[in-house]
């Protein structure tokens, strides 16, 4: 059995912003029947606090980056939770990482440098007697832990796997703060924790962790690029030989769709237009679930849109983000009867969306692996998405090939620009009309394996090749 600790700053079902915290709440049990152990250290937000229920102390910090700290074990459904206590650094209203008026909280570099501490202390320390043989750290929250783990002596017995979700956020601040976070100063420079004369907690981790990993192999790949690595793209081909795509997965049982086969689509069609008054058009009814900005290429949507309903198709957003894109798309919706736009996220209007719609639309600039296109897989949504990260590595394409092979799932678009997501759209119309054509596609996407089952013994084999002997 081996043993791993994951440390995250979100977690399902717990806390999430972003699909960050569907892996934090998968893998553990995803990978228990490969043999792994995997106990989940989390910070203790309010809603977290809450959540959790009953609990049991397990360990006191008691100068934690300017406050005692506890440490409490709860549960994550089977799997064992441990959960950061630290009042004067968590319990406060707001999110995650950002005040309730959406500003960043200030002390955030000491209070995500807390969480990678404990990890590191566990690591060292063990915790009710339990001692992990790998901390698997995530994104730039727990970014410092294997610096820390070094600095404790510990590095050469706890393996350190750091997974980039989405290398656009590096945990970046100010070099004057070196001492605050009990860093060493002989790594700040150009080969340690230095980014441009600031501290990155992002690039502590791919500087000392043992092994990097990110969310899909294309993505693994275009990190290593300028246009893609944030200016982390050369310490990344320096590693290239530690650093592996392991493609996400979706929970099988929280997506199951309510319908067996394609046939039982149209009721919810039907349902789903009746619920944002929609008429009856011939086109494909297109869904969209997406946090509103310029990466998710909805400037571009835009421009594209009337190629889709031009031709009797359809648009249901649910979203929010920028407040231009946000009128935008309101606009859009007061002006065009074949247009609904729901500001906000709504969990539950998400299943209905993707449940009744005919293709989910994931026109991202880049998508580390992305979860929307999975869910449009296993429900016969035909994801139509750009052709980059990991949405290049999940949906096989409707070319000439992929639908003389019977095998494609959805339509890719390149390069990613208006006129081409215009054809995209297009094509999708065309394809809709052919209905043995659409059917065969639906029941392709049904059958994709979307869930965790590959991935979970890709990362089972990675730690069991990571485990260290002393």
């Amino acid at each position: 059995m081996t043993r791993v600790l994951s440390v995250a700053s979100e977690c399902v079902p717990l806390i999430k912003t972003g699909g960050l915290a569907d892996v934090a709440g998968a893998l553990p049990g995803a990978l228990a029947p490969h043999g792994v152990e995997m106990r989940t250290l989390l910070p203790g937000y309010p809603a977290v606090m809450k959540a959790i229920g009953r609990k049991r102390k397990v360990a006191d910090l008691d100068d934690l980056f300017g406050g005692f700290a506890r440490v409490y074990r709860g549960t994550l459904g089977k799997n064992v939770l441990y959960v950061l206590d630290a009042p004067h650094l968590f319990d406060r209203e707001g999110g995650p990482y950002s005040d309730p008026q959406g500003r960043d909280w200030r002390d955030n570099p000491e209070r995500f440098a807390a969480l990678s501490s404990a990890a590191a202390m566990i690591c060292v320390d063990g915790i009710e007697g339990w001692f992990p043989q790998i901390m698997h750290c995530h994104d730039w929250q727990s970014g410092f832990a294997p610096l820390y783990l070094r600095e404790l002596g510990a590095g050469d017995r706890v393996a350190s796997l750091m997974t980039i979700h989405n290398i656009a956020f590096q945990g970046i601040c100010q070099s004057n703060m070196i001492d605050t976070l009990g860093l060493p100063r002989s790594g700040f420079n150009e080969k340690g924790y230095e980014f441009w004369n600031n501290i990155s907690a992002l690039k502590a981790g791919l500087v000392y962790a043992d092994k990097l990993s990110t969310v899909s192999p294309t993505y693994a790949s275009e990190l290593m690029t300028p246009k893609f690595g944030m200016g982390l793209d050369g310490l990344l081909r320096e590693r290239q030989e530690d650093l592996v795509g392991v493609l996400n997965g979706i929970d099988d049982d929280l997506w199951t769709p309510p319908y067996a086969t394609p046939a039982g689509k149209a009721k919810h069609r039907a349902a789903l237009r009746a619920e944002f008054d929609l008429p009856d058009w011939p086109g494909p009814v297109c869904v969209l679930v997406s946090r509103l900005t310029e990466q998710k290429g909805l400037d571009i949507l835009l421009q594209a849109l009337p190629a889709l309903l031009d031709r009797g198709g359809q648009l249901v957003l649910l979203g929010s983000g920028d407040r231009e894109l946000e009128r935008a798309f309101l606009a859009y919706a007061q002006s065009h009867a074949g247009v609904a736009t729901t500001i906000g996220y709504d969990e539950a209007l998400a299943r209905r969306m993707i449940a009744g719609g005919d293709a989910i639309l994931v026109p991202s600039r880049f998508e580390p692996c992305g979860l929307t296109q999975l869910y449009g897989l296993r429900f016969g949504t035909l994801p139509v998405v750009a052709l980059t990260g990991g949405l290049a590595d999940t949906v096989i394409n409707a070319s000439p090939a992929g639908l003389a092979a019977g095998c494609a799932t959805g339509i890719q678009f390149h390069p990613l620009n208006a006129q081409s997501l215009a054809q995209a759209l297009m094509s999708l119309v065309k394809l809709h009309a052919d209905r043995p054509v659409w059917r065969r596609m639906m029941k392709n996407a049904m059958a994709s394996p979307v869930g965790w089952e590959h991935s979970a013994a890709t990362y089972a084999a990675l730690y069991a090749e990571m485990v260290k002997t002393v």
